[in-house]
């Protein structure tokens, strides 16, 4: 069988179970002793296993989540930038905006302005509105005139 190596398995549990404890704590400080101990490895080993596994390094992930929980804040609540910004962990506005633009390609504020949910038309007014007129072509007239301002 060409399946992964027992040795293989474990060492993507151990990073697994330290990526988990990184997804809970994703508004503390990255502690890569802390998680190195919790995959039973050193620090370096840690470190470039990490990146082998999910293709990025712990401190690239953790910005990765703390900005896609960002998102959701913004979208979500109505909590301003900078709160925003603390609730996820990171220690400074410039840090969060900078992260956040490189990651998604604009900044927090302009993220939550282009995301930020419409208000619905309410269907009988669209319908009204796209229904055809019973007077024919009056209501084309009577519209120009009150564009024009006249009665």
């Amino acid at each position: 069988m060409g399946g992964v190596s027992r040795a293989t398995e474990e060492s993507n549990r151990a990073m697994l179970r330290a990526r988990d404890a990184m997804d809970r704590a994703y508004d503390q400080p990255l502690d890569i002793p802390a998680l190195a101990r919790i995959a039973y490895v050193s620090e370096a080993h840690f470190i470039r296993t990490f990146r082998a596994t999910f293709g990025e390094t712990p401190h690239r992930y953790l910005q990765r989540r703390r900005v896609e929980r960002a998102m959701y804040l913004l979208l979500h609540t109505g909590r301003d930038v900078t709160d925003v910004c603390y609730a996820v962990g990171f220690g400074s506005l410039g840090t969060f905006s900078r992260t956040f633009r490189q990651i998604v390609g604009e900044s927090p504020s302009e993220y939550r302005r282009r995301k930020a949910p419409t208000a619905a038309v309410p269907v009988c007014f669209t319908k009204a509105w796209t229904r055809p007129s019973s007077f024919g072509q009056q209501r084309s007239v009577l519209d120009k005139q009150q564009v024009r301002g006249a009665p």
